[in-house]
């Protein structure tokens, strides 16, 4: 694929993320995705075989900026293990509480949303969630052996119960258009992580 190519695909998922964040996927048409690019009408097909095809793409581009920033997070030698998992959770709770608390996680926009729609799309979030829950077990398990982070349950329990946490506040504060959710998530995970 040529550069050009590569990034006006780029684009069309860029352009995507933030009106699904805002829609949902299947409130969202092709066209409105290429106007929002600037890519001529009609040329979709050649960045991508089906709409599936590009929704998976959407996610998996996503998850790919995602887990690059938790990454960096966990890379951040200057702060404890605890440290680096509240920031985390800090990163978290500040962009679902961004714009009344309508947020732009698409897992929490889009998670039942696609389960049901398209099965590439449901394994790309699948694969993508997982990688989360893995770098969450890696926090964890660095904040035992550091001695920042004591928990109950193994790290994987530990991390699968906090994002499973974070994901129903994420939605009950879309709810309420409150961070009321959101702030009870931040005390039980300082409980649950001892932090």
């Amino acid at each position: 694929m040529s550069v050009t190519k590569v990034e006006t695909r780029q684009s069309l998922l860029e352009a995507a993320r933030q009106i699904v964040a805002a829609k949902g996927y299947a409130a969202v048409g092709i066209n409105e995705v290429l106007a929002a690019a600037g890519v001529p009408k009609g040329s979709f097909y050649h960045y991508f075989a089906s709409k599936d095809a590009f929704g998976e793409a959407m996610m998996k581009s996503y998850f790919d900026d995602y887990l690059a920033t938790m990454d960096d997070i966990i890379a951040d030698k200057g702060k404890s293990s605890a440290e680096r998992l509240m920031s985390y959770w800090q990163r978290f709770y500040d962009t679902q509480a961004a714009d009344d608390c309508q947020g732009g996680c698409l897992v929490v926009k889009l998670g039942a949303e696609v389960s049901d729609l398209s099965e590439v799309m449901r394994a790309a979030t699948k694969v993508g969630t997982t990688a989360i829950v893995d770098r969450l077990e890696q926090m964890i398990t660095d904040g035992i052996t550091d001695g920042s982070v004591s928990v109950g349950e193994s790290p994987r329990m530990t991390a699968e119960a906090l994002y499973d946490l974070w994901l129903g506040a994420s939605m009950m504060a879309k709810i309420h258009r409150s961070a009321h959710h959101l702030d009870r998530a931040m005390t039980v995970t300082r409980q649950v992580l001892h932090t």
